[in-house]
């Protein structure tokens, strides 16, 4: 197959840690032809989409981990599959890329599908499961902020398109910092805010969940380093090996249906205790440090499934 990955620059990743690269890898071990572009080299002209692509070639040394052919300007129909997977911030340029990109036509399938990537924004997804999650508000109303903290008590505040960590605040019940970080997120976020109750199951572990095509494919916990209370690997948090619950296991269940039907054929959920707190679907992460802890192979599951469905259209 003829496969394009449309991500951030590659001379900037972390490879040990970058589910792209693995994907990549796994691809080219098959025999899959690479290319590689990143989200402002995708155009249109007269209804048709571009991308300047290049040939891509992986090796797994940090340093020297990739090689680059001619830059051509190639109408992604040629592809097989274009994967879509540029880190958020999911923003006006994000969306305006799935718009792109659900232009494509012919027989190349975009992975995950641009349209519900586009309508599944992460923290806004998992609200269609009330049942599943935390107590959650949605707003920039400081009356309605401060009202659900009072019932609440202990809070996480953070900003709805955030990712990675980025911005996410634990406020104690007794701290009095809340006015000032509405202050200041009302500056930053035009948007409203997410606030969540605080979960204390959090200090065993922030859980990843790989779901492929709807199923249950691998899982890392990620333990918040002292003092902290986010789980991300990227500042501090402690990857453990781990298995699911029987809690985990039905919302895994209640999941699959909706993702299958809005071909979001990667997914990355997170559950702490017995609730998921976000459904992950521009560029969910956690493949590589599964395989490190002995988990399954998720790369070569993600291809297996994709080679089995053949050139299908999302």
């Amino acid at each position: 197959m003829k496969i394009a990955v449309q991500m951030d620059d590659i001379a900037a990743i972390r490879i040990a840690g970058d589910t792209s690269f693995a994907l990549c890898l796994e691809a080219q071990k098959r025999g899959h032809t690479l290319f590689y572009y990143t989200p402002d080299k995708l155009l249109m002209e007269n209804g048709q989409v571009f991308a300047h692509i290049k040939a891509l070639r992986v090796a797994d040394k940090q340093g020297a981990h990739f090689k680059l052919g001619v830059e051509k300007r190639t109408p992604l129909s040629e592809m097989d599959i274009v994967l879509l997977r540029q880190d958020p911030p999911f923003d006006m340029n994000y969306i305006t890329a799935t718009h792109l990109l659900e232009r494509v036509g012919g027989q190349t399938r975009i992975v995950n599908n641009p349209f519900w990537v586009r309508n599944s924004p992460e923290k806004i997804f998992v609200t269609e499961f009330p049942d599943l999650m935390p107590a959650t508000l949605i707003s920039r109303d400081r009356a309605e902020i401060e009202a659900f903290r009072r019932h609440y008590g202990d809070i996480i505040v953070k900003p709805l398109y955030g990712n990675g960590g980025a911005g996410v605040f634990y406020l104690k019940k007794a701290d009095g910092n809340l006015s000032s970080l509405l202050e200041m997120f009302a500056r930053l976020y035009p948007e409203p805010f997410m606030m969540q109750r605080y979960v204390p199951a959090v200090r065993h572990g922030d859980k990843r969940i790989i779901l492929i095509d709807g199923e249950f494919a691998g899982a890392i916990n990620r333990v918040p380093a002292k003092g902290e209370a986010r789980a991300n690997m990227h500042i501090g948090g402690r990857a453990e090996k781990t298995e699911l619950t029987a809690r985990e296991r039905q919302i895994c269940a209640r999941l699959k249906p909706f993702l299958q039907q809005r071909g979001l054929f990667l997914v990355g959920i997170d559950v702490i205790g017995d609730y998921i707190t976000e459904i992950n679907v521009t560029s969910p992460t956690g493949l590589r440090e599964i395989k490190k802890f002995g988990g399954a192979d998720i790369a070569a599951i993600f291809w297996n499934r994709l080679e089995e469905q053949g050139k299908i259209k999302a």
